[in-house]
């Protein structure tokens, strides 16, 4: 059962509807994921949009909210369990150990959104959007939904990917198959150890107001230096890219966007403003044919990790790939 919606602690204007999830595999009950969405856009004619954030992330992305709303579309965002709004201080925050896990929310999010969207007289429709390791999720997700539930994954109709994380950044000897191994298997009882290696705030102090940014957003639910990396945590995320290496079908037309190129820092300098500084572009490149039958890959030049997040210039491109990709397979 979910409860109602109620005014957003985060946003003004918004609003957030929490849905109990049932008891947590990985031992952290109670556990909640919590849905978050623009008033006014259930009366959307061309369907919805459901967003999927990354991780260290939650929804605070107002401007792409807009982007879609201005153009007929209501728009949810989805915190998923132990993230951003749904985080509680019992959690391992963003810990999971298997990213089906995310599956359950995932699938109320999308009825939520359907219901909402038809009985305001709209087409029950859903374009999937989704950054870094939400697009990661997000694909696996549909994959597992097209055979699982047909039904459910027919009212999906795009998907739309930003910098999704589809294989591991750094030295080759993290990729090989003993490290994985050594990963899975401490991951396998010691799965919310810390992982031995710190993430730089490059990207955050390019992103916060307070430092080097345009962007405000509540460091709690996304500290400038990212959340500790745990062994049971990576275990998923590596087997979930292994299956992505693998090949999925989505069922759905598909597009990828990220930067033109990949700038990783200890420590801020002008490079990061302009680069992904998280994640290698390359790899997103090599891996996005995989993902299913028809996609779209969009290098977006001058491009941030995250792109709706950019520099003006680089946002504008990266809006305008998306517009021409959905008049091109919705809008016709």
């Amino acid at each position: 059962m979910t409860t109602d919606w109620r005014p957003d602690d985060f946003l003004e204007g918004y609003e957030v509807r929490t849905l109990p999830l049932a008891n947590d595999p990985d031992g952290e009950d109670p556990i909640v994921a919590s849905l978050v969405r623009k008033p006014g856009a259930v009366n959307a004619a061309r369907g919805a949009v459901l967003y999927i954030h990354g991780f260290t992330d939650y929804f605070f992305q107002t401007e792409l909210a807009d982007f879609f709303h201005d153009r007929g579309y209501a728009f949810y965002a989805l915190d998923l369990r132990k993230c951003g709004r749904s985080l509680n201080e019992h959690h391992h925050p963003h810990y999971t150990s298997d990213l089906a896990h995310y599956d359950e929310e995932l699938n109320l999010a999308l009825d939520i959104a359907t219901d909402e969207v038809s009985a305001a007289g709209g087409t029950p429709q859903v374009i999937v959007v989704a950054h870094s390791t939400g697009g990661l999720i997000a694909p696996l997700w549909l994959d597992r939904l097209r055979t699982a539930d047909p039904e459910r994954h027919g009212h999906v109709i795009g998907l739309a990917l930003n910098s999704p994380w589809l294989d591991l950044q750094g030295e080759a000897i993290l990729r090989s198959t003993p490290t994985y191994a050594l990963v899975s298997a401490i991951g396998s009882f010691r799965g919310m150890a810390a992982f031995p290696r710190t993430m730089s705030s490059s990207y955050g102090d390019s992103l916060h107001s307070d430092v080097h940014g345009e962007w405000t957003y509540d460091l709690v639910r996304k500290p400038l230096g990212g959340f500790p990396t745990t062994f049971g945590w990576l275990a998923a995320v590596r087997a979930g890219q292994y299956k992505v290496h693998a090949g999925l079908d989505v069922g759905v037309p598909t597009l990828v966007l990220r930067s033109d190129k990949t700038s990783f820092r200890g420590r801020f300098d002008e490079s990061v403003v302009v680069s992904d500084c998280v994640l290698d572009v390359r790899q997103i490149a090599q891996w996005a044919g995989c993902l299913g039958r028809r996609v779209l890959s969009v290098a977006v030049t001058d491009a941030k990790h995250d792109v709706f997040l950019s520099i003006p210039e680089a946002r504008a491109r990266a809006y305008a790939e998306v517009d021409a990709w959905m008049e091109s397979e919705f809008e016709k």
